[in-house]
């Protein structure tokens, strides 16, 4: 079995994939929705807010599952708005984290990191940025990190 997952390329990303799915479809132990046609893996990801300039050494502070196939789902506070912006900008996330045009943020340094991590129409995702500080955050133009 782990010869066929390794020739197929799944290694640790079905691993979280499976996860992430146990997580928005529960009781259903990582398989996907009776009636679900696709062939191809859910759109699911993991989002992240991080105090401090890096994800991998900065405290965690908020974490939601954000599944936008087959249908809008997981922990995130608005699903199908997030889900309806990712479309839009498919993976290219830097729009969303772009600061509102109005925004008036202090310049004080008190780094905040998002980071996106998961499976987007069937593509393996991992997107940081890091804003310099909470009100930057704060005061973006997308909902895929408003939660």
């Amino acid at each position: 079995m782990r010869s066929i997952a390794r020739g197929l390329g799944l290694g640790s990303a079905a691993v979280a994939l499976t996860a992430l799915t146990a997580v928005a479809w529960p009781g259903t132990a990582g398989a996907a929705p009776a009636g679900t046609e696709s062939l191809y893996a859910p759109s699911a990801l993991v989002l992240s807010v991080t105090a401090g300039p890096d994800a991998d050494t900065g405290t965690v502070l908020r974490a939601v599952t954000l599944v936008c196939a087959p249908r809008p789902g997981g922990t995130h506070p608005n699903p199908l708005t997030a889900c309806r912006e990712l479309r839009a900008v498919g993976s290219q996330l830097d729009p969303l984290a772009a600061p509102a045009p109005d925004a008036v943020c202090t310049r004080e340094w008190d780094p905040m990191t998002v980071t996106a991590d998961g499976v987007w129409q069937g593509r393996r995702l991992h997107y940081t940025y890091t804003f310099a500080n909470p009100c930057g955050l704060r005061n973006t133009t997308g909902a895929l990190f408003g939660f």
